[in-house]
């Protein structure tokens, strides 16, 4: 047998040997105290998981490159979007939503859709999911939504009764609602799926022009999705299906691709958009907002270690770069706060040093200590801004336009004419963009959903949802209440 070169040692790097045996007292006494290798094996076990994410703890991710195709700089002055052609190092992590880290990944569920630019001037997380909308369109539901998502903290289990009392009294939701019961729900894998950034942003130009804007991510692969029948099989035969699909597929060089394009509306644009622009649970129609392609994206490489990059990777929509900026969008402006919260108490105040988050540019700032600081801590250099010893400068360039607010009064009840039309795009989702088959698998995922609803309150719950389905199409709502065998008149 060969002789290994390397030696065992502990994690302050000292080497050891008895890695199988525990010190005793005699051949059958007790374990000694002073057995320090045992401490360290078995306190570095239990502390392998760190806090799993609350939400999208069931994931996956790969690394790969973007690739600049189409020429934006009119709309956005990034550095990254200066030419045709330039290229990044990428990394996405698509998930689940309301799941378990051990929960299946052919769930009716959102997947998640987050992508990591390593650009020349810092990461740019464009993090949203495979749903060009969202349940709710403001941050301060959020905790309730998913807390329906999640179990019922009685019998703790997941509950339809929950999650159709919470939709049916928040019909904002509805058009989230109607995708995730089409088969766009149960998608096959994670190949086969679009992203979208599903916010507005903005982009700001090199006259300091700021123009809204919405990304999309397209399949090159094509949109493939499980029936539900389908999918609840897939959950019993291979909980792991995506995982195992996207691994396999780029193992074996079959690199998946996708389609960077935008939206772009002007700022006078917005102001006569028949919905609010910044509404997170309304889309801007193609036909008056069409696509401009940007570049492609590809995923080429596995992560060698999947817990070192995909579990602890962290996106921020907060993380952008000069030339792309935020928006009036109130989900938006919750998450900026929230996610990078999130990061700081899963994984620790530095983890942006960790090298799945680490930008390729070189970091300068102020900010030292913390758990887990794994760079040089700034050296003997200041930790405080101005002073006079350091060659670090805030650079005029990257100075942001301000942003019109539209109002100087501040209060939580006003909405524009049309904040409460719940109903317009659901509607044309369901008569005009499905076909037959997707309307009657939709119809009957509802159903089967809907079933599931219990308690004294089942019938109130339902009838309360069959009114919105109605003011979305009456067809719909029809066909629903006879699956549930309700007797529904609107």
């Amino acid at each position: 047998m060969k002789k290994k070169s390397k030696k065992l040692t502990t994690a302050s790097g000292r080497p050891y040997y008895e890695n199988e045996n525990s010190l005793t007292v005699g051949p059958r006494g007790p374990i000694l105290l002073q057995d320090y290798f045992l401490h360290e094996k078995m306190a570095h076990f239990n502390r392998e998981r760190i806090p799993e994410r609350v939400v999208h703890a069931k994931g996956t991710g790969a690394f790969g490159k973007f690739t600049v195709t189409g020429d934006i700089t009119r709309y956005s002055k990034a550095a990254i979007f200066s030419k045709v052609g330039n290229e990044c190092r990428i990394f996405i992590r698509f998930s689940t939503v309301g799941g378990e880290k051990g929960s299946a990944d052919t769930e009716r569920d959102p997947r998640g859709f987050a992508i990591k630019f390593y650009t020349e001037e810092g990461n740019w997380d464009l993090v949203g999911n495979n749903t060009p909308v969202f349940f709710i369109k403001d941050p301060k539901k959020f905790s309730d939504f998913i807390h329906t998502q999640k179990r019922d903290p009685k019998t703790n289990l997941k509950s339809p009764t929950m999650m159709w009392d919470f939709w049916s009294l928040n019909p904002e939701s509805l058009h989230q609602v109607m995708i995730l019961f089409s088969d766009r729900g149960t998608p096959y894998g994670y190949r086969h799926i679009n992203g979208y950034g599903s916010h507005t942003f903005s982009l700001i130009n090199s006259r300091n022009e700021r123009f809204w804007v919405k990304f999309h991510v397209k399949t090159l692969q094509g949109i493939r999705n499980f029936t539900g029948p389908e999918a609840e099989e897939m959950k019993g035969r291979d909980p792991d299906w995506a995982q195992r699909d996207l691994v396999e597929a780029i193992g074996k060089g079959d690199f998946p691709k996708w389609t960077l394009k935008i939206q772009v509306m002007t700022e006078e644009q917005a102001k006569s958009f028949r919905w609010n622009p910044f509404d997170l649970t309304k889309v801007w129609p193609h036909s008056d907002y069409p696509l401009i392609d940007v570049g492609i994206l590809e995923l080429n490489e596995i992560p060698s270690n999947y817990f070192r990059d995909v579990e602890q990777s962290a996106f921020a929509p907060a993380h952008v770069i000069d030339g792309i900026g935020y928006s009036y969008d109130k989900m938006l402006q919750g998450r900026l706060l929230s996610y990078p919260d999130a990061h700081r108490y899963r994984l620790g105040a530095n983890y942006e040093q960790i090298p799945v988050n680490r930008p390729v540019n070189e970091v300068k700032n102020y900010e030292r200590d913390g758990y887990m600081r794994v760079d040089s801590n700034g050296d003997d250099n200041p930790n405080y801004w101005p002073n006079r010893f350091d060659d670090v400068e805030a650079d005029e360039k990257y100075k942001e336009p301000p942003m019109k607010l539209d109002s100087d009064v501040a209060n939580w009840y006003d909405r524009n004419e049309n904040d409460d039309d719940h109903y317009t795009q659901p509607g044309l989702l369901f008569r005009k963009v499905m076909t037959e088959e997707e309307r009657q698998n939709t119809v009957s995922n509802i159903v089967g959903a809907m079933k599931g609803i219990t308690g004294p309150k089942r019938e109130e719950i339902i009838l309360k949802q069959l009114d919105h389905f109605h003011k979305a199409d009456g067809e719909l709502a029809q066909n629903v209440a006879r699956g549930l065998g309700v007797d529904f008149k609107p």
